[in-house]
């Protein structure tokens, strides 16, 4: 052996009471010296000298050795060289470099570490000490010059930099250090290290500023979990609260936090929302994040006791985020405590992780990353042997088993040829709560039939020829533009069934976030070719559709990023006619995520196809349904379209995951009613 680490951490301390354990960044100062030493490349191994038996504990789960400190060494006056010497003659051991590691220094850099040894072994010189590179002046209490002339005062780029000893480590040659029984003899090296490593805790104020500095020095390690549990306020949002002229309450989250939540429940790792107030805001971004939540929780520890039991998880491989005192609770209860970074002190204190970004802005999004990074990939199947039902991203939404409804305004040509118009429909759209809305994009010199193209026909704007008409109600770049920008600002996905190739290719100038096969097109093998080229989400409609014509246009399309959809091609739809157990055939056939595209007149056709598995929904939409136009009779109106997507909410959030359970809301009837006899 030629470098033996030795970290003297006895229990007493003066200024912070068992200071060698308290967490910096989740992590106790004791592992957090012993994990530096381990990670120079240059060290053999790692010793720690201790008095105190949870220090031992944590020295050991961190993979060092361990030397009993006999009493008369462990005192305050007592040296850190005679705690080396003491390792040195316990282990008998007469490594060629000795290192004494403090842990007084949260963030020791490993490189630095190696690069002080090296020093040492190439003869460069006998004892290495780490430094802060400085160009401070100095005075005495007196008002004298330590370190400078008060009459010649230099600027910073004329001085040479003087080093601040920080206290981290001490490199020595180990005959040296016997020789002379301390740790400064022979040629003494500097070896300089960053003001962000440079911190040494001596008091509670230090101990506070690393704890502080933790989430922008440490360097981001995944974590190794089965289930994450959050609290709402304050780590899904910023913890404030806005509200409008009406009293309704609003809060700011981050758009990332869902996409990162998706990859979460795609890697098999549970999550749970918590909250101790019970508000429609939680309960609706709970619902868009596709994800159970606890309201109104007085005992979150108990609760998550409970949940914890229940799903038959091990508390060790679970997080719980917070940011306020009443997490501490459920924090105690979990192995990985974990914090935003503008929690209260306590919080942070606790925690095991202390996250970068805060709530609101990202803090879920880079958790949920880092505990995605410890998962194992899963190795693709070799043969493929069972459906696989999706889910398929679209934009940032997952749509598949599982995941929110996705909800479709299909404006259609229901905007008649008017960009305010339609402007108006997607407003109702985003504020019934859709997730998109979708037009029809037609080249009417390509898709008008010949015979059809000279008949005279009688619309708002007067008589003109039926090519003309089409040509009337098809928007062009400019208005589509417009469009693109209007549904952004609303926050909806726009896209749009391209009728012929010449469509497609201006759909994907436009760049839309997905494609909508029309059941008309499922037999035209020329679009549905240039569509699957485009290599977007596809959503193929099967109205007037047989099992056969879907098979190859299945096999045109692929199935990596396909979406069907379930409908029957009458309008106005008869119940007789929609037929939705065709919906679970669909998925059985091929193991595609399946929705519903309804004609009905009402909702309960659309609420049922969700009960039977519809994972997206899409129906017409209109201001009036007695509107000029042939599919505003078999449209919604605004009202109609609002109470749709309320009802969806409701049944997703009432299907609940299939795991019979006592829930929070049972324990006080249970309590009370429950006979139990023998």
């Amino acid at each position: 052996m030629r470098v033996l680490a030795v970290v003297p951490a006895r229990g007493g301390s003066a200024g912070v009471p068992l200071k060698n354990l308290a967490p910096v960044g989740g992590i106790p100062l004791v592992t957090r010296a012993v994990r530096a030493s381990l990670r120079s490349e240059l060290i053999d191994r790692v010793v720690v000298s201790t008095d105190h038996a949870g220090i031992a504990e944590a020295a050991k789960e961190a993979g060092a050795l361990v030397v009993d400190r006999p009493e008369e060494l462990s005192g305050a006056t007592a040296s850190s060289e005679s705690a080396v010497l003491h390792a040195l003659d316990a282990l008998d051991e007469d490594p060629e470099v000795v290192v004494l590691v403090q842990c007084t220094s949260a963030f020791i850099d490993s490189a630095d570490l190696s690069a002080a040894v090296r020093k040492v072994l190439d003869g460069e010189a006998d004892t290495v000490v780490s430094g802060l590179p400085t160009h401070e002046f100095l005075w005495t209490a007196a008002g004298g010059g330590i370190n400078h002339d008060p009459a010649v005062r230099q600027r910073r780029q004329d001085r040479e930099p003087q080093f601040r000893e920080n206290g981290a480590f001490y490199v020595m040659r180990t005959s040296g250090l016997r020789e002379h029984g301390h740790r400064f003899f022979g040629t003494v090296a500097v070896q300089p290290v960053p003001a962000r490593h440079a911190i040494e805790i001596d008091d509670p104020e230090d101990l506070e500023l690393a704890r502080a500095l933790a989430p922008f020095v440490d360097v981001p390690e995944p974590i190794d979990v089965d289930a994450v549990i959050t609290d709402f306020d304050g780590v899904h949002t910023d913890d404030r609260a806005y509200v409008d002229s009406d009293g309704r309450e609003m809060v700011l989250v981050s758009r990332s936090d869902g996409m990162g939540i998706a990859l979460l429940r795609r890697s098999g790792v549970k999550v749970l929302v918590m909250s101790t107030e019970h508000n429609p805001v939680v309960a609706a971004r709970a619902r868009k994040l596709g994800v159970p939540v606890l309201q109104g929780i007085a005992e979150k520890r108990v609760v998550l006791r409970d949940w914890l039991t229940i799903e038959g998880l091990d508390p060790a491989r679970v997080a719980y985020v917070g940011n306020d005192v009443n997490d501490l609770g459920p924090m105690a209860e979990v192995g990985w405590p974990i914090a935003v970074p503008d929690a209260h002190p306590r919080v942070r204190a606790a925690a095991r992780v202390v996250l970068s970004k805060m709530g609101g802005d990202g803090a879920v999004r880079e958790l949920c990353d880092r505990v995605v990074a410890a998962r194992p990939e899963t190795p693709a199947p070799e043969v493929k042997r069972r459906p696989r039902f999706g889910p398929v991203a679209v934009g940032e939404v997952l749509v598949g088993d599982g995941e929110p409804v996705y909800v479709i305004g299909e404006i259609g040509i229901n905007h008649n040829g008017d960009l305010d118009l339609a402007r108006r429909l997607i407003d109702v759209a985003a504020d019934a709560g859709c997730q998109a809305v979708k037009f029809q994009k037609r080249t009417p010199a390509i898709c008008v039939p010949e015979a059809q193209k000279g008949q005279i026909r009688q619309t708002p704007w007067g008589e003109m020829t039926y090519l003309e008409y089409k040509e009337r109600t098809e928007f062009g770049h400019d208005e589509y533009r417009q469009i693109a920008k209007y549904c952004d600002e609303r926050g909806l996905h726009w896209f749009a069934s391209p009728w012929d190739v010449p469509s497609i290719e201006f759909l994907e100038e436009m760049d839309v976030v997905a494609h909508k096969v029309a059941s008309a097109s499922v037999a035209d093998h020329e679009l549905l070719r240039a569509l699957a080229a485009t290599g977007k989400p596809l959503m193929l409609s099967t109205g007037m559709s047989t099992l056969s014509e879907i098979d190859q246009a299945v096999e045109i399309l692929g199935t990596e990023k396909l979406i069907m959809m379930h409908a029957t091609s009458t309008y106005p739809l008869p119940p007789e006619e929609a037929n939705l157990r065709t919906i679970t055939t669909l998925k059985e056939r091929y193991g595609v995520p399946v929705g519903y595209s309804g004609h009905e007149r009402g909702l309960q056709i659309s609420l049922a196809a969700v009960t039977l598995g519809a994972v997206c929904v899409e129906r017409h939409i209109t201001l009036d349904r007695t509107m000029w136009g042939s599919d505003h009779a078999a449209s919604l109106e605004p009202a109609g379209l609002e109470h749709l997507v309320r009802d969806i909410r409701i049944i997703e959030q009432a299907m609940g995951d299939g795991v019979k359970r006592v829930f929070p809301g049972e324990e006080a009837p249970k309590a009370r009613l429950r006979r139990v006899t023998v």
